[in-house]
């Protein structure tokens, strides 16, 4: 069990630095310090630990609204979800942690198969389609992204957009794409294949889009900033970093998304999600949270300040994205994502990852 675990570990890692984490506190009043141990117990009572694998940008203004509304403190530590993920397990029993939050649901599937999270109630889990919530119930997602091909679209025109990943193997695109295999998202997609085809031609995928001389970036926002600045032509990458480029450059910044929607790999629809830890104190506050990030405001803050899709009825995207019922996406188990080993294995394998 301990072998296993550290072999996850290192695979959620893989390229990750091992720096720790940063806790960020939203700023409070001061308050007096406790005077006895039931005033402290109080105190403690109306905290939440979150380990947070979202972008603090993103996602800071609707957590201290629930702050104030709810009148708690959130610690929030904000890093990569993989490297949170390593931090909680060497942290064991004494991981002050209540709440994981993570970018994309492989990380959540890893916890819960190595029994740190909690099981969710059915009231919660309910308002989540079944494709983006655990088959146990111990997390769920709260937005979905979906894979796009994002292109520069003053370098490509519209009838030369592929019809799905294996025409991007066409040599048109050699030395103009990238990609980021180090992040998690890419390998998710990768571990999405290898469900659908198998990893004999998965391989043959990969080592076609490597044999194009891809530019390699750490992670996605460089990548799309890169197409919309004409130094590529485009890549594979989550569909929501273009609208925050886009909001940071204007309307000049030339770049936009392509969906596949082929129920293929390609096309898959991943989701940002939440779980508790079963060794949390503060249950029935953390699963108030949980609640608060289900609810209309927060899926409409989703939606309308993060471009994401929304993961509950009567709440529409952003009018910038189609609905969610058009992606399309393949019937691969978000749950089967949370074993990353095949996929990183793979792409070590091709040489691709070190």
């Amino acid at each position: 069990m301990r072998v296993r675990t550290l072999l996850a570990m290192a695979v959620l890692l893989c390229g990750v630095g091992c720096e720790q984490p940063k806790e960020k506190e939203t700023p409070k009043d001061e308050k007096p310090a406790a005077t006895n141990s039931a005033e402290a117990g109080d105190e403690k009572a109306k905290e939440l630990t979150i380990y947070c694998g979202r972008n603090e940008e993103m996602l800071k203004p609707l957590l201290e609204k629930f702050e104030k509304e709810k009148g708690v403190t959130l610690k929030v530590q904000y890093a990569k979800s993989a490297q949170l993920a390593a931090t909680l397990m060497e942290e064991g029993e004494a991981s002050p942690a209540d709440i994981f939050f993570a970018q994309d649901v492989s990380t959540l599937g890893f916890l819960e198969k190595e029994g740190k999270l909690a099981p969710l109630p059915k009231a919660l889990l309910d308002k989540v389609p079944e494709t983006y919530r655990s088959k146990t119930g111990s997390w769920l997602g709260v937005s979905g992204r979906a894979r796009v091909f994002t292109f520069n679209t003053k370098s490509v025109k519209p009838e030369e957009l592929p019809a799905d990943v294996d025409a991007l193997l066409d040599a048109r695109w050699k030395g103009k794409l990238g990609w980021a295999p180090e992040n998690a998202s890419f390998q998710s997609f990768i571990a999405a294949m290898i469900a659908e085809r198998g990893e004999e031609k998965t391989t043959e995928w990969v080592k076609g889009y490597a044999a194009l001389e891809p530019v390699a970036y750490p992670k996605n926002t460089p990548l799309v900033d890169a197409v919309g600045k004409g130094a590529i032509d485009g890549g594979l990458t989550n569909h929501y970093y273009l609208f925050r480029l886009k909001a940071e450059n204007g309307d000049d910044f030339a770049a936009s998304n392509h969906y596949f929607k082929n129920g293929k790999a390609g096309s898959l629809v991943n989701a940002a999600g939440v779980g508790v830890l079963k060794k949390s104190a503060n249950q029935e506050l953390a699963q108030e949270l949980v609640a608060y990030l289900l609810s209309e405001p927060s899926q409409k803050y989703f939606a309308e300040e993060t471009h994401e899709f929304p993961v509950i009825d009567g709440v529409d995207a952003s009018g910038k994205l189609p609905k969610i019922s058009e992606l399309n996406p393949p019937k691969t188990e978000l749950s089967s994502l949370g074993d990353l080993a095949p996929a990183v294995k793979l792409l070590r394998d091709a040489g691709v990852l070190k």
